[in-house]
């Protein structure tokens, strides 16, 4: 089987995030030096038709594709797989329970619950590909709300769960009341700083969606291992903006773009 080598990389992972349904998009963003590219089901605009063509054409590149699904539910998460997907991320996982559902659905049994058939997971990955899956797909569970949090330590403690990865701007929103990728509430601050405490000392991957490359730097300081610089909207929004402004002499004004 194909290596998945997000599971064996121990420098930060730079994610890449797609939401434009574009397989020419996906192939370009696969050039350009992630580790991995997630297409985004949840709150991106493609559908499983669209997700497969960029899952194809990510696969001419040297970056790992991953997924993330609109909600944890294990038909979607088994077939995103099977369409080739290398690693998925579910959204609102709040509990142990949810945490474990998600988990059996990326995995065969005896380890898990997910469904064998001939699937396009078998031309990516390799022919021993059912030997070998239960080791090398990467399974990232988000946390983004109250009682994510308060069982923190129940959900990363389920086995096969490789690690989580912080909805800043629904966590935001839960905290706060607002919805900011890169609040300073010190209620925020001390949410991310737990999770990020936790989830390391369990020797398991911490990752977060950040609005810049500036802003996923200060991250990786921070010392998550996983981070995402934006994703295609934002990035070709602030290209674009920058490109007029720059061509009528004007100043660009600080970004502060949302997030996913």
């Amino acid at each position: 089987m194909r290596i998945n080598p997000l599971k064996q990389r121990h420098e930060p992972i730079i994610n890449g995030w797609l939401a434009i349904p574009s397989s020419y998009s996906a192939e370009i963003a696969g050039h350009q030096g992630y580790d991995a590219v997630t297409v985004d089901l949840q709150h991106g605009l493609i559908d499983f038709a669209a997700a497969l063509t960029m899952l194809q054409a990510l696969s001419s590149t040297p970056t790992t594709p991953l997924v993330r699904v609109s909600h944890n539910e294990p038909a979607q998460i088994m077939r995103m797989l099977d369409a080739g997907a290398y690693g998925i991320i579910c959204p609102m996982i709040n509990d142990a329970a949810e945490a474990q559902q998600f988990v059996d659905a990326c995995r065969y049994a005896p380890q898990g619950s997910r469904s064998f058939g001939p699937a396009r997971a078998l031309l990516y990955g390799g022919k021993d590909y059912p030997q070998h899956a239960n080791q090398q797909i990467l399974t990232l569970a988000m946390i983004e709300t109250h009682a994510g949090l308060a069982n923190l330590d129940a959900i990363l403690d389920v086995d096969g769960l490789d690690g989580v990865f912080i909805g800043p701007n629904d966590l935001s929103l839960t905290l706060t009341g607002q919805a900011s990728a890169e609040s300073q509430h010190p209620e925020m601050l001390n949410a991310i700083e737990r999770v990020l405490s936790r989830t390391r000392a369990c020797h398991k991957l911490a990752g977060i969606f950040c609005t810049s490359g500036e802003a996923a730097a200060q991250r990786i300081a921070q010392g998550f291992q996983l981070v995402t610089p934006a994703n295609d909207v934002m990035q070709l929004t602030h290209a674009a903006r920058h490109a007029v402004a720059t061509a009528r002499g004007e100043v660009m004004p600080v970004r502060s773009g949302s997030g996913y």
